[in-house]
């Protein structure tokens, strides 16, 4: 297997975009972990925070996991990012799933105006972390908030996305409905931006990405309208 041959110490390593070294994601893993009897327990406690204290919204897509962790927001490839961080911090192995998704995933959490002018597929990451000898899927690119008022607006998504728990036994994938083509798995964020540059392609065209920071705009505004319907 491919983990094998690069070994375990791939996946604990800091890189450019996954600085895990980092004081402020090596305190924040020490603070969200503190009392954590398991790797487990601890892969637990980290999802969770990961999953609901980082909303999602889209972002820059090469952005350091220091600073996500700063802005509290981001798309799928930024809070993936955070999350192998935080596990890496914690000295649990972690790396990232690539595959190719249907925009449906993204139909009503992001604008109208975006989802019309993107790709019917893009590209899309989830953090797997080594437990007990295996890897398991975690995703947590949907937090609570916005999952609840995904329920109220669409009530097809509780048959696509049953649940966004983990137990960290099982594998999560939130996006599994709407996957097209897996292409395994990156060991870094870093290793997944060359590979998007190569491929020349990203969540948001070239042309939207001129407009990056109304982009972000509209998309925060959408996610947040969205969890506002919640109650």
């Amino acid at each position: 297997m491919r983990e094998q041959r690069m070994g375990v110490e791939e996946y604990l390593r800091p890189t450019k975009l996954c600085d895990c070294n980092h004081p402020k994601i090596r305190a924040k893993a020490k603070e969200i972990i503190e009392g954590a009897e398991t790797p487990r327990e601890a892969s637990v406690r980290i999802f969770y925070w990961v999953r609901d204290e980082i909303r999602f919204g889209l972002y820059f897509s090469h952005t350091k996991a220091s600073t996500i962790l700063q802005r509290r927001i981001g798309e799928c490839v930024n809070k993936t990012n955070l999350h192998v961080a935080l596990l890496r911090a914690s000295g649990i192995p972690a790396r990232l799933r690539y595959v190719r998704c249907k925009k449906e995933v993204l139909k009503n959490i992001i604008s109208g105006f975006i989802y019309n002018r993107i790709d019917s597929e893009a590209s899309h990451f989830w953090c797997e972390c080594l437990l007990a000898g295996g890897w398991i899927s975690c995703e947590s690119m949907i937090d609570e908030p916005l999952y609840k008022g995904m329920l109220q607006i669409s009530p097809t998504i509780s048959a696509r996305i049953p649940t966004i728990d983990w137990d960290g036994r099982t594998d999560l994938v939130v996006s599994r409905a709407w996957i097209t083509e897996d292409l395994g798995s990156l060991s870094s964020i870093d290793e997944a931006h060359e590979v998007l540059v190569l491929k020349n392609e990203g969540m948001v065209p070239p042309l939207l990405q001129r407009l990056s920071w109304p982009i972000f705009y509209l998309s925060a505004r959408q996610g947040d309208k969205v969890r506002r319907q919640r109650n």
